[in-house]
């Protein structure tokens, strides 16, 4: 049986099916008691009792079990609760019960009369006689019991002690006798491992037990099962359990799936669904909305800076702003206004307008400036309904304690770096302490409003003055550049309103101040919910953000990529001369990030820790990085008719870059933390860098390099021949290796190889038979280092009908583009990934990744005639 492993617990990948049923069904018991074993259950049976330790694998299950709400945990043994405790040195959120029940360390315990007492010293005496001069025989003293273990004793001489043991004490009155494997125990009282589950499920007012043991005395306790209990026994021989697993790495495996499933319960089901937020941009940060108007992420000043609200990665008390009606209820609908980032979000009788508005607006000289020094998000409700508003900064995903201050017309934010000021003319705000921290709430009539309130956080100022650009006309100032830019694209017919909103996402995710573009919006959202998949992309990776503004390009927009090329000028500049020595990813500013770091007091996204910021990919090498960047120049340089002074300065570092590393190991475009290999995809970007730049060269400079010419062609040789995989009749994901990957695609759609090419064809047809599930295409199935699983790429995706198309298999490519257009949120937006059998989006969001993808497909689909 194969594992995995999640959070060090182990993770079953084949489970008996009816046992994997019945574990699914008693983990979402609302109170859960998980008890077990300790000897043949969490540690395996040995020799030496005193050196029975419990397996990795079961510790780790245990106590993640342990640290989940309405979750107990317990560990029922015949030891005595002192030898267990020692022994097992699980941490207090394990309940312990020792000497088959006798002995609990949660005010169990029961006092010996006087009568026990005596009973228990002439039992101990007559036991002593009959072991006396008996090798390997021991006696083990308890509270109120006497255990006798002939394990490692000759057999003979083992039999002649039990029998004298049963002809003898064990037919005494006012004993319980109690027989195990290789053991035999006497006790004053009457007790067994079934009433110890009945005292600990009426403590704990656990409504299901799940109780796992392998021991003959477990049999007791299997007994006081009933209802939705789940009992599992551990190896062979007769049983009252409903369900069997071979041995103890089994039970650990059980637990695992336990853990998974309860944790996916108790977290993931509550959770908003990730595609279904929308995002706010202004060219200078970023928010996300819930469906139900809360901002539930928004970073200030800048997107990878810390969050002021962080609800989507630490649920409320980790900061959020909501509006909601009075009497509750989900509302109507969620949409974008047309060809903008501003969103409407309406009930019956209130509708909440939402869009970041920028630090100044033209015509009013400074005016903007005083009243914002900085992005401002504006929020304005409309009806004649009441409606419950709540206010939560939390600065520094929550790290940071600061008061809110009410005044005439808002609150103060106080104890930030930043100034920060809520304006809200009219609201009477109640605030509260929450946590150690301070949340305002208020109740608005909006009838009484004159049907209309506005809500502006302003970011970098105190100021709470009235502004004296009405609110409309800075509504109408906010949407005009992001609509005149939607109407000079050159948007496709298939799929254009979805194109359009992939394209003002993209948009969105550009810092205009930088040139820089976002990978995505934020960080930790999981790749596998309640799984440890969560990574910080709200940073600007070379790769994506030259394919980004590549599809931006393709779509008649130049500006982005102009920006970028500068941005990546500036990198280059700071190598000191060495280019191949650019990271994979910088900050927003250009620079190198800090050490990755776990944010420990933030639960994620449904459960799924760790919480992180920053991201150790930075210190990977990744020679892909080069072909995007020179494909985007060549691309830019066709649709300008020339090259710029920087430009021919960022290209040539490029090629300078393959030159001096292409032949060198790298981790991949997927950034798994292994040691590197020679990845095809890299090989191929490679290629592609020099093969893009003698383009430009040749038709923008007038020129040929041959010197390129003879590099290309050696890059595209060695790819060709090593990157190729006879035994699997592909290319594979790197030299040698027999495991596929999607980015595997890239050696036709580069162009390396032409679409004829068999080569390409095979390959193809591997990618889709072993990494195509529906809607999906997953990056690849090979071990990377990390515990858990993953959603199937959007990116991935698209590159498989990209691949159709170029093959001749429209129809399967227009069918699988239609599967992914269906997998996008109710306002257009896709995260990362897309999970086919929950049918949920999972990852970041949104993923600039998806929306470059869905753009290449939907102007390959228009452009390339049917075949």
């Amino acid at each position: 049986m194969k594992t995995s492993v999640i959070d060090g617990a182990p993770r079953p990948d084949v489970i008996d099916p009816q046992l994997r049923a019945a574990i699914g069904r008693i983990a979402r018991s609302p109170q859960l008691l998980v008890a077990c074993d300790y000897d043949g259950t969490l540690a395996p049976i040995v020799e030496d009792p005193t050196k029975a330790v419990p397996l990795p694998e079961s510790v780790a299950a245990v106590r993640a079990l342990a640290a989940l709400p309405q979750t107990t945990v317990a560990v029922v043994s015949g030891r005595a609760l002192r030898d267990l405790a020692t022994l097992s040195r699980l941490p207090s959120e394990v309940h312990l019960v020792g000497s088959h029940g006798s002995e609990f360390d949660i005010g169990f315990v029961e006092r010996l009369s006087p009568e026990q007492v005596e009973l228990r010293t002439r039992l101990r005496n007559e036991l002593r006689r009959i072991v006396a001069d008996r090798p390997r025989v021991r006696l083990e003293s308890k509270p109120a019991s006497i255990a006798v273990h002939t394990r490692g004793a000759d057999p003979q001489v083992a039999a002649e002690v039990v029998e004298a043991v049963q002809n003898g004490p064990a037919t005494w009155s006012d004993l319980t006798v109690t027989r195990g494997k290789e053991v035999i125990e006497l006790s004053v009282i009457t007790t067994n491992k079934g009433i110890a589950l009945d005292q600990l499920r009426t403590q704990m007012s656990a409504s299901a037990v799940l109780f796992i043991g392998d021991d003959v005395t477990d049999e007791n306790a299997f007994a006081h099962l009933h209802g939705p209990d789940v009992g599992i026994k551990i190896g062979p021989g007769e049983t009252r359990a409903d369900y069997r697993v071979d041995e103890p790495l089994e039970a650990a495996r059980v637990l695992g799936l336990l853990l998974e499933v309860r944790r996916n319960w108790l977290f993931g089901e509550r959770a908003v669904p990730i595609e279904r937020h929308s995002m706010l941009a202004n060219g200078r940060t970023v928010a996300l909305l819930t469906p139900e108007a809360k901002v539930t992420w928004l970073c200030h000043p800048k997107p990878d800076s810390s969050a002021i609200f962080a609800d989507l990665v630490g649920g409320s008390p980790a900061g959020h702003f909501s509006v909601a009606p009075e009497r509750g209820g989900l509302p109507l609908g969620q949409r974008y206004r047309a060809n903008t980032m501003t969103v409407e979000t309406r009930w019956s009788g209130l509708t909440v307008t939402d869009w970041l508005d920028r630090p100044s607006v033209d015509g009013v000289p400074g005016a903007a400036a005083v009243i914002s020094g900085d992005s401002t998000l504006v929020r304005v409700l409309s009806g004649s309904g009441r409606a419950r508003l709540e206010f939560a900064p939390r600065p520094e995903f929550g790290q940071v304690a600061v008061q809110l201050q009410p005044l005439a017309d808002g609150l103060l934010v106080l104890g930030s770096n930043e100034p920060v000021s809520l304006y809200s003319p009219g609201v009477e705000w109640e605030v509260v302490e929450d946590g150690g921290f301070e949340t305002a709430r208020a109740l608005v009539d909006l009838s009484a409003s004159g049907g209309s309130l506005t809500l502006e956080l302003r970011f970098g100022t105190h100021s709470l003055a009235h502004h004296r650009v009405p609110v409309h006309e800075r509504q109408a100032r906010a949407e005009q550049p992001w609509r005149d830019w939607v109407n000079q694209l050159r948007l496709p017919s298939t799929a254009r309103d979805l194109v359009a909103r992939s394209a003002l996402t993209l948009r969105g995710l550009c810092h205009e101040a930088t040139g820089s573009i976002l990978a995505a919006a934020t960080t930790s959202l999981p790749e596998e919910l309640g799984g440890v998949r969560n990574w910080d992309y709200r940073y600007c990776w070379l790769r994506d953000a030259a394919m980004t503004a590549r599809a931006l390009v393709d779509l008649g927009s130049i500006d982005e990529a102009e920006a970028f090329l500068r941005w990546v000028d500036g990198c280059v500049e700071r190598t000191g001369g060495h280019p191949e020595r650019l990271h994979p990813l910088y900050t927003v500013d250009g620079y190198e990030l800090g050490a990755e770091a776990v944010i420990d007091t933030l639960p994620g996204y449904a459960g799924s820790r760790p919480v992180r910021v920053g991201n150790l990919a930075n210190h990977q090498l990744q020679l892909d990085v080069f072909g995007p960047i020179a494909d985007l120049l060549a691309a830019v340089a066709d649709l300008r008719g020339s090259v710029r002074e920087t430009e021919w300065r960022v290209l040539d570092s490029m090629v300078e870059a393959v030159r001096r590393r292409w032949h060198e190991p790298d981790h991949g475009l997927w950034e798994a933390r292994l040691p590197p290999r020679h990845h095809v995809y890299s090989k191929v970007m490679c290629w592609m860098t020099v093969d893009r730049a003698l383009h430009v060269v040749r038709q923008h400079g007038g020129e040929d390099r041959p010197d390129w010419v003879e590099l290309r062609d050696r890059i595209g040789q060695n790819v060709l021949e090593y990157g190729w995989h006879p035994d699997v009749n592909a290319y594979s994901v790197a030299y040698g290796d027999e495991e596929m990957d999607a980015s595997s695609l890239w050696i036709g759609l580069s162009g390396l190889l032409p679409d004829d090419d068999p080569r390409f064809l095979a390959t193809v047809l591997r990618i889709e038979a072993d990494l195509r599930s529906g809607p999906v295409v997953y990056r690849y199935h090979w071990d990377d280092g990390l515990p858990g699983r993953e959603g199937g790429f959007h990116i991935c995706t698209a590159w498989l009908i990209e691949a159709y198309l170029r093959t001749g298999r429209r129809g399967d490519a227009e069918e699988l583009f239609q599967q992914m257009l269906d997998t996008a949120g109710p306002t257009g937006l896709l995260p990362e990934q897309y999970d086919p059998l929950s049918e949920r989006g999972l990852g970041n969001h949104p993923q600039a990744y998806s929306h470059l993808g869905l753009i290449r497909c939907a102007l390959l689909l228009d452009n390339m005639v049917k075949g």
